[in-house]
């Protein structure tokens, strides 16, 4: 697809003959969102989940919003061609840059990480000192300040990029003491401005959230966006009648684009989740 094209997807796109029966889709950069999909299995466990990790062109973090608007526009078609009733963007990224264009080309709820997360941090803070980590894409959006504003207009919000994470946790070096130095390299000057509350976000961290927690204290609550997003995608399923039947048994169903078996079984032993035999899905990689 040329970067100035766009689908033109007709309506009722991602509606079956039952709508509940079609699967959650979720999709991410990479591997990360692995985490928001462990979430949705322990909190809907009668749903079928159909996760796409775009490993070909992983990552989104440093890339431009068109870019990261057309790679999630391809990633959700992939989705509707399996039937799935709603898509979760589960990576902060996609959901900083691409959900609007999202929202407005399906004909199906979407929903990302961003507000989810402002929302949880605004009810945890108590001195309304707000910290907040990710990509650099994530964290230049200026999304999780505009979220949380809206929200609660006083509230400060000190923001820190950290590149060097995502490849600390995809090496599995959880409990290292390079991550422990790396940490307070960025976690220092935002424990300086006083935060009380420490969104993790990317979907990546909470792979480290034990070394995250060890870095920043007992005083500071961490917000974890992948929780808090499949809280909202639970209202989302009640209120439009997508709930799969309660005694139906759910199960995850992975796809990548291009082969990963490293990282995604270092996920799958630390997230505890049953993944099985992995897909493989193409998507028109950059030159």
């Amino acid at each position: 697809m040329n970067q100035s094209e766009s689908p033109v997807w007709p309506e009722g796109a991602g509606e079956t003959a039952s709508p509940a029966s079609g699967p959650i889709g979720v999709f991410d950069s990479g591997i990360g969102g692995l985490t928001v999909a462990a979430a949705l299995r322990e909190l809907l466990p009668a749903e079928q989940i159909f996760y796409i990790g775009d490993t070909a062109r992983v990552p989104y973090g440093g890339k431009s919003r068109r870019t990261i608007e057309r790679y999630s526009v391809e990633i959700a078609g992939l989705l509707l061609a399996e039937q799935a009733k709603l898509i979760v963007v589960a990576c902060n990224t996609a959901s900083a840059l691409a959900v609007p264009r999202l929202k407005q080309l399906f004909n199906l709820p979407v929903q990302g990480v961003i507000d989810p997360g402002a929302s949880a941090a605004v009810r945890s803070t108590r001195n309304g000192r707000i910290g907040v980590i990710g990509t650099r894409a994530t964290i230049a959006s200026r999304a999780y300040e505009q979220a949380i504003h809206d929200l609660s207009s006083p509230a400060q919000v000190f923001a820190e990029p950290c590149p060097l994470l995502v490849p600390l946790i995809e090496e599995g070096l959880f409990d290292d003491p390079i991550t422990d130095q790396i940490l307070h390299r960025y976690l220092d000057p935002l424990l300086g401005e006083g935060i009380d509350t420490l969104v993790l976000g990317c979907t990546h961290y909470p792979l480290l959230r034990a070394a995250i927690a060890r870095v920043a204290g007992e005083g500071v609550t961490l917000v974890d966006s992948a929780q808090n997003c499949a809280l909202a995608v639970d209202e989302i399923l009640k209120n439009r009648s997508l709930a799969a039947p309660p005694r139906q048994l759910g199960n995850l169903q992975v796809a990548l684009t291009d082969a990963t078996e490293g990282f995604l079984r270092v996920a799958e032993e630390a997230l505890e989740l049953e993944i099985g035999d992995v897909l493989l899905r193409a998507v028109q990689t950059p030159a």
